[in-house]
């Protein structure tokens, strides 16, 4: 086999093999580059219609925890506790408070390539708390979507309590 060398001593094949490389090593860096969605995005409209039902769940019982969170998911609640889609699941089959009320806010989204998008948003509920008395609870979040198999399905959540005025 012929090694054809250059002026600097690398081979060819050397220096081929170290421009894609080159190029391989730059994707991430492009890919990682995130747009905020169109208004007129069917993809982004259907992930905030989904946001939506999630932020109802707690009022009308849709378990639509069950279509939108993947196998994998990991959610982090207000107090910091960790959860899994199982134990999210669960926790809608048997709510432990009644709630009234609930509304998605407002919800944005990024994405960032063809399968990864960021939602960001908030929304609110009425809860009886403990000594019987209503209460509003106002969260803001942001949900990660990851398509898979060409399905969308948030793989991580983060929730945090807010004052809303």
């Amino acid at each position: 086999m012929t090694k054809l060398i250059t002026t600097s001593g690398f081979s060819a094949r050397r220096l081929g093999a170290a421009a894609a490389l080159f190029v391989v090593a730059g994707l991430p860096i492009y890919a990682q580059q995130g747009t905020w969605a169109s208004a007129g995005d069917l993809v982004a409209k259907t992930l905030i219609d989904w946001e939506r039902q999630w932020a109802e769940a707690d009022c009308v019982h849709n378990m639509v925890e069950e279509k939108i969170l993947a196998v994998d998911f990991q959610g982090t609640s207000p107090d910091g506790a960790i959860y899994s889609k199982a134990e999210a699941v669960a926790d809608a089959k048997s709510p432990t408070t009644q709630a009234r009320d609930c509304r998605l806010h407002d919800a944005k989204v990024r994405f960032f390539g063809l399968d990864l998008a960021i939602v960001y948003g908030s929304e609110s509920s009425i809860l009886k708390g403990k000594d019987g008395k209503d209460f509003k609870r106002s969260l803001v979040w942001t949900d990660t979507w990851l398509k898979r198999n060409g399905q969308w399905r948030i793989v991580a959540g983060q929730d945090m309590r807010m004052e809303r005025k």
